[in-house]
């Protein structure tokens, strides 16, 4: 992660620079556009009176028939209330213009300031790059170091990223073709409220998939007795469709107050937008990459497979999950043998529950034992109780007989992602292979294993957010 941040750091440095040079290029001249007093009419000949001389100076104008560009200079700091009369001396068009200490000139009326066009290019080009960068990390995750909470905000970050470019990009040219109907003004106000525009960019597919997560969890009801977990997809669902409707109202109704109260108002829509986006993001990142981590088949030959366990029937018999998972670790043995004459050697991983006849991994060892699987193949981990210390104290077995990176674990497809994470975080080196379900069980169930994946980073989330909102905070304040 550290080497993308790094990355993502020097695109915004070079930027940066290119901003200065061109800055220094333009001799902090600033170009003012101003409409035509009549739509649709020529520009007419027009002289312009300022307040207080000195502050700028009119370097030249260019006369483009329904607006015109005047080239004025920075003199000193201060403001300056500049005027525009025509050939009878009648004042059409006025706007104050303010020189910072650094010789940048603003215009209050248009928003529009030294190098701004520059500026706009470049920040386009920083999004486009982002969601380049983004995407380049993501399939640059190979192997173990696929199972990260980087490879989420990888995957689910690139769509924001890119959205953002695009809008961004969109602008800058609406900028460039008609600097009098899309000043800068406008640009600012679809840079405050990008988050407002990707919810309503993903609007769509929130509603597709909340339709497929009502009808898997309905089907689920039908199948098992209700409980919180089986109604967990439903629930999300229900809260994305209406977090995204209440927000696209919100934006819809009208406002009448002051300009703070407007401030105010906006600011605290981008920050609902901006929690949204966040966690639209990071559902979509863990499930692209729970997706993709479930289909996945190593390409190592492992010298271990270790088969993560879940409760098993009162007469030590296994349930069809937990047979997925020891049948999808035998049929991954058994290609191994035949194709290279090794046998890798069994890790069935869980222990004893209270209400629960013997270990998971014995009940499991049972089974293998009664599939054909030679007893020396089978090394079985009877103490874990959840599936950090399966992979902590299978690492502990794997290292008494002999030390190996060759390792894999076979568990549930909705499952295989965070057991990775759990494996990463336990010391040992391990890709996985899951197990199918059916199909009104797995998005349910991945519902839960995306919660949990929030869930076991929630302090880390809390701050990222908490960073994400004074930008946008601040971003809106000063932008509205």
């Amino acid at each position: 992660m550290k080497r993308f941040v790094i990355r993502i750091g020097m695109l915004a440095a070079v930027l940066l620079a290119i901003c200065g040079v061109c800055r220094l290029a333009m001799d902090n001249s600033f170009e003012m556009v101003i409409p035509s007093p009549v739509e649709g009419r020529t520009f007419p000949d027009v002289h312009v009176k300022m307040d207080t001389p000195g502050i700028v100076s009119v370097q030249e104008s260019e006369n483009h028939g329904n607006y015109i560009s005047l080239r004025v200079k920075p003199e000193k700091r201060g403001e300056v209330f500049l005027e525009l009369v025509d050939g009878q001396g009648e004042p059409f068009q006025a706007t104050l213009l303010k020189v910072s200490p650094i010789m940048t000139v603003y215009d209050k009326g248009t928003g529009g300031f030294t190098g701004d066009t520059v500026v706009m290019i470049c920040n386009t080009v920083f999004w486009l790059a982002v969601s380049v960068i983004m995407a380049s990390g993501f399939f640059q995750a190979k192997g173990t170091a696929f199972y990260s909470y980087t490879t989420i905000y990888f995957a689910g970050f690139f769509f924001f990223s890119l959205a953002t470019g695009i809008t961004l990009g969109i602008s800058t040219v609406r900028h460039l073709l008609d600097p009098v109907g899309y000043p800068m003004l406008s640009v600012y106000d679809t840079i405050n409220n990008a988050s407002s525009a990707f919810v309503n960019l993903t609007f769509p597919l929130i509603l597709v998939f909340s339709v497929a997560m009502a009808i898997s969890n309905i089907e689920l009801l039908r199948h098992e007795r209700f409980r919180f977990q089986n109604v967990l997809g439903l629930l999300v669902a229900f809260v994305m469709v209406a977090g995204a409707s209440l927000f696209l109202w919100l934006r819809q109704r009208d406002f009448m107050g002051s300009e703070w109260e407007w401030r105010i108002r906006n600011t605290l829509e981008n920050v609902y937008a901006t929690v949204y986006v966040y966690f639209e993001c990071m559902l979509a990142g863990s499930a692209i990459c729970g997706i993709v981590a479930a289909r996945h088949v190593p390409a190592i030959e492992p010298d271990y497979i270790v088969v993560l366990g879940c409760q098993f029937r009162k007469d030590g018999t296994l349930p069809p999950l937990l047979r997925g998972r020891v049948d999808r670790a035998i049929r991954f043995w058994r290609q191994q043998k035949e194709r290279t004459g090794r046998e890798a050697t069994l890790i069935p991983s869980g222990g004893q529950g209270a209400d629960e006849v013997m270990s998971e991994a014995e009940a499991m060892r049972r089974y293998l034992l009664a599939q054909g699987i030679p007893e020396s193949a089978v090394l079985p981990e009877n103490r874990s109780r959840n599936t950090y210390e399966n992979m902590a104290f299978s690492r502990d077995l794997i290292r008494k007989t002999r030390e190996s990176d060759r390792v894999i674990y076979a568990t549930t497809n909705y499952h295989v992602f965070r057991s990775g994470l759990w494996a990463a975080r336990a010391g040992l080196k391990a890709e996985g292979i899951g197990s199918k379900t059916k199909w009104w069980y797995w998005p349910n169930a991945f519902m839960r294993e995306c919660a949990g994946l929030m869930k076991n980073r929630i302090w880390e989330e809390v701050f990222l957010l908490i960073g994400l909102n004074v930008y946008f905070i601040l971003l809106s304040m000063v932008l509205n």
